[in-house]
């Protein structure tokens, strides 16, 4: 087409981005569509810089129904769509299936639950002759977002008003016996010797992994690609859903969305717009959605891209990719799995992130650190949303 042009600039970071669109507000030096990631959504909504995809979907009746539910689910506020998913992602429970069968456990049958993981660790963790652990049998990065997700699949909420989708969210929740179990679990594992860990870094563990020195880890299904890369001629990977409290979770939650979507900037001329709209429709159809998703490793957000040959073609080739779609064909779309709702979130996570290293250096109980961090996050809710006029 010759109608419109796109000129792409990198940005660096995602915090990186929002930061620069919030200094260029000032002198409208803004771009007509920008990707941002997931949690900036409540931000984005309350600085009223947006122009609503609905608003299109609207004037266009765009059809709506080749899009996953749970996707578009995340970015509707108050029932309208305010950006278009573009990189989406859940998290998965990635397994060395060499070091299973070493183990004498089926390397068909990931973990599913809490306990089954701690049992699956407890026999795949090894030492040497002076006691010093050699393979680990888990480990997970200190990443906020994977203690929602966590939160998430055992049927809790993050924040009050079920996330901040019935209301605006004025307090965190993560105190809940939902939340508490969860880092005992994990701190549990810790003491024990047969959870790694390896800090905040993701990609830390993800090269303990490679390494052959833990057998299992949590990470999102945007680096499958590297990991089944990484792990070439040297073992074989499994994938599996995010472990839960118990069976029951996996009728009652599911998983939320993570990754970015592309908002449309309002500041710009009509005209801009209008093709900033033509760019996410194009980005959005099934063959951009099947290249990207190969590409990287996030799965597509249209159900039809399933059907290209590249997917088609490249699913044959990494089957373990079908478990991340899977998953999220199996979690229910409702208040647990759509996600919170808060315009502070790169602070909450960075306050929770702080109180699991808390935790797992033993410096307090579950408790007592998600008490505190509970009480920051709010805090820095109340003051958000005092200061963006959402209350008085």
């Amino acid at each position: 087409q010759t109608k419109c042009h796109v000129t792409p600039i990198y940005q660096g970071s995602y915090d990186d981005s929002l930061n620069k669109l919030k200094a260029g507000l000032q002198g409208k030096d803004t771009p007509a569509v920008i990707q941002l990631f997931d949690i900036a959504t409540r931000q984005m909504v309350d600085l009223k810089v947006v122009t609503p995809v609905q608003n299109y979907v609207d004037k266009e009746n765009y059809d709506l129904s080749d899009l996953e539910p749970n996707v578009l689910a995340y970015y509707t506020v108050d029932n309208k769509i305010y950006s278009m998913p573009f990189n989406t992602s859940t998290p998965l429970l990635y397994y060395n299936k060499d070091l299973f069968k070493a183990a004498g456990l089926d390397p068909e049958k990931p973990p599913r639950t809490f306990d089954e993981f701690t049992a699956a660790a407890r026999k795949l963790t090894t030492k040497d002759a002076s006691g010093k652990v050699t393979v680990y049998g888990g480990s997970c990065a200190i990443y906020g977002s994977f203690f929602e997700q966590f939160l998430a699949v055992s049927a809790g909420y993050y924040v009050d008003q079920n996330n901040g989708r019935d209301g605006l969210a004025s307090k965190a929740t993560i105190t809940s016996p939902e939340g508490v179990a969860i880092m005992q679990w994990w701190k549990d594992m810790v003491d024990e010797g047969i959870m790694a860990n390896y800090g905040r870094k993701t990609v830390d563990v993800r090269n303990a992994f490679l390494a052959g020195q833990t057998a299992m880890f949590i990470d999102s299904t945007a680096v499958l690609r590297g990991v089944l890369d990484g792990s070439a001629g040297k073992f074989e990977v499994g994938t599996g859903f995010l472990p839960r409290p118990n069976e029951d979770a996996f009728t009652k939650s599911g998983t939320i969305i993570g990754g970015g979507s592309l908002w449309i900037i309002n500041n710009r001329p009509q005209a801009e717009q209008d093709c900033a709209w033509e760019f996410i429709k194009f980005q959005s159809s099934a063959k951009e959605q099947s290249y990207w998703q190969t590409m990287s490793g996030y799965f597509p957000i249209r159900k039809s891209a399933y059907n290209e040959q590249l997917t088609v073609d490249w699913t044959a080739k990494y089957p373990s990719f079908k478990t991340a779609v899977d998953q999220l064909h199996a979690s229910p779309n409702n208040r647990y799995t759509n996600g919170a709702l808060i315009g502070v979130f790169p602070v909450a996570r960075a306050t929770i992130e702080t109180a699991i290293e808390e935790i797992l250096a033993g410096k307090a109980t579950p408790q007592e650190s998600l008490d505190k961090a509970a009480t920051d996050v709010t805090n820095a809710i109340q003051e958000y949303n005092l200061t963006m006029g959402l209350t008085k």
